[in-house]
């Protein structure tokens, strides 16, 4: 059964409105989306091109005290959102030291991040790591923002 099939409290605790992940109000929603002009904060595809839902990220997880208000949220892609996860950091593949994840509220995605072609470059500890945990370069993810290059939408302004 997929999650967007189950539509009963406590069938699978990932689905929104389960005790699990209370749901968020509309309102809510649409600002968070509003506020990334329909992009995933993290990697910045644009949800027009993405073939899922975007979905509001809490940026510290619930499980790690993180609260559903405005400055915790972000938009994310179901790739990102779900590599994230409760994940509040990582391994810096260059350092091989722990880094903090980036943090949409807190820090300024240029900083941190620069597009070479189709592959997001972390430029910090923060963004090499979010890159990394985020599997952010994958295969997949490299076509379709090659194709997206080609097309002239991508990257975004």
């Amino acid at each position: 059964m997929s999650w967007r099939s189950c539509n009963r409290k406590h069938d699978n605790p990932c689905v929104p409105g389960s005790d699990a992940m209370p749901r968020l109000s509309a309102a809510l929603r649409e600002y968070v989306r509003r506020r990334a002009r329909g992009c995933c904060e993290y990697c910045r595809i644009q949800e027009r091109f993405y073939r899922t839902p975007f979905q509001p990220d809490h940026i510290i997880a619930e499980a790690h005290g993180g609260a559903a208000i405005r400055d915790n949220l972000c938009w994310a892609c179901f790739h990102c959102n779900l590599h994230k996860g409760t994940n509040l950091a990582g391994i810096d593949p260059k350092t091989g030291k722990k880094a903090w994840l980036y943090h949409p509220r807190r820090m300024k995605w240029s900083r941190h991040f620069r597009w070479d072609g189709p592959i997001l470059v972390g430029q910090t500890p923060e963004g090499r790591t979010t890159v990394a945990v985020l599997k952010i370069n994958d295969d997949d993810y490299l076509r379709t923002r090659a194709a997206l290059i080609a097309e002239g939408v991508l990257p975004p302004s």
